[in-house]
């Protein structure tokens, strides 16, 4: 018997995945599906002790057929993610030293554990 997942149960499963990597990498959770009018941010995570606020997109495959992730952010995916960032640093009080837009690919299917690829500061 298969099951069959959604494409937003799948996404939803990346994300959660994605989120206990960053954790596990010493980054907080600040926020997560953070929404404006421009779009929205799939998580906001910050490096506390470094002063670094990191906008994470999260992309989740269950196949190579669109490409990995490196291919996953294009440069005007990278420029809606900077708009998107600066709306929600817009709308905080505290400041930040250091800003980056970071991409975590989370490959479900393949094996029996999904495989996790953290790009940093791609723009």
């Amino acid at each position: 018997m298969t099951e069959t997942w959604s494409r937003a149960q799948i996404g939803a499963l990346g994300e959660d995945l994605a989120v206990e990597h960053l954790r596990s990498r010493g980054l907080r959770v600040l926020t997560r599906n953070w929404r404006c009018r421009y779009g929205e941010l799939d998580v906001i995570a910050a490096d506390e002790a470094a002063g670094v606020v990191v906008f994470v997109e999260v992309k989740t495959r269950t196949s190579d057929r669109f490409g990995g992730v490196e291919q996953a952010v294009t440069p005007l995916k990278l420029r809606r993610l900077r708009r998107l960032a600066g709306a929600w640093l817009a709308a905080q009080d505290r400041s930040w030293a250091q800003v980056r837009i970071d991409v975590v690919g989370v490959r479900i299917g393949r094996g029996p554990t999904p495989e996790i690829t953290h790009l940093e500061a791609v723009g």
